[in-house]
């Protein structure tokens, strides 16, 4: 399940608020390969795996992972890494439905400083905030405004 906590979080213990830099010191090449990572970076950077070093971008050419967008190294983070809360507001809107898919198969708290565009489906999350559980955005956009 999908938790959220709205606002700063930098005395919270493995906080995690530069997940560009984090990225680039710890990620490992089977996140690249995995066919959730695959998904993640073709879906938001419109990119493909050639490897595990190689993502061949329509816009800058042949790139290492250390060259992907934000939002795609938080999201690997966020589905790779069980150990951090990982600050969500490095990602875009279109990161939205993947961050629900990887809450789906797992216990996923992250952080986010702007309420994020879930979209219209129902959905679960918890505003740890609150303590609030929300199935909609409208829910999600009050419990934001209480959370904050």
């Amino acid at each position: 399940m999908l938790s959220v906590t709205f606002g700063d979080m930098f005395d919270t213990e493995n906080y995690i608020y530069n997940t560009d830099l984090y990225f680039d010191n710890v990620f490992q090449d089977k996140w690249i390969t995995s066919e959730i990572g695959k998904a993640i970076i073709k879906d938001i950077d419109k990119s493909e795996v050639v490897s595990a070093h190689v993502i061949e971008s329509p816009y800058l050419g042949a790139i290492t992972p250390t060259e992907l967008s934000g939002g795609v190294k938080t999201l690997l983070l966020m589905a790779f890494d069980n150990s951090k809360i990982f600050n969500a507001s490095t990602c875009g809107n279109n990161c939205a439905k993947w961050i629900l898919k990887i809450a789906q198969d797992k216990k996923l708290l992250i952080n986010l400083r702007h309420v994020m565009d879930f979209g219209n489906e129902d959905f679960k999350i918890k505003v740890t905030n609150t303590g609030s559980i929300v199935h909609n955005m409208s829910e999600f956009v009050s419990a934001s405004f209480s959370g904050i």
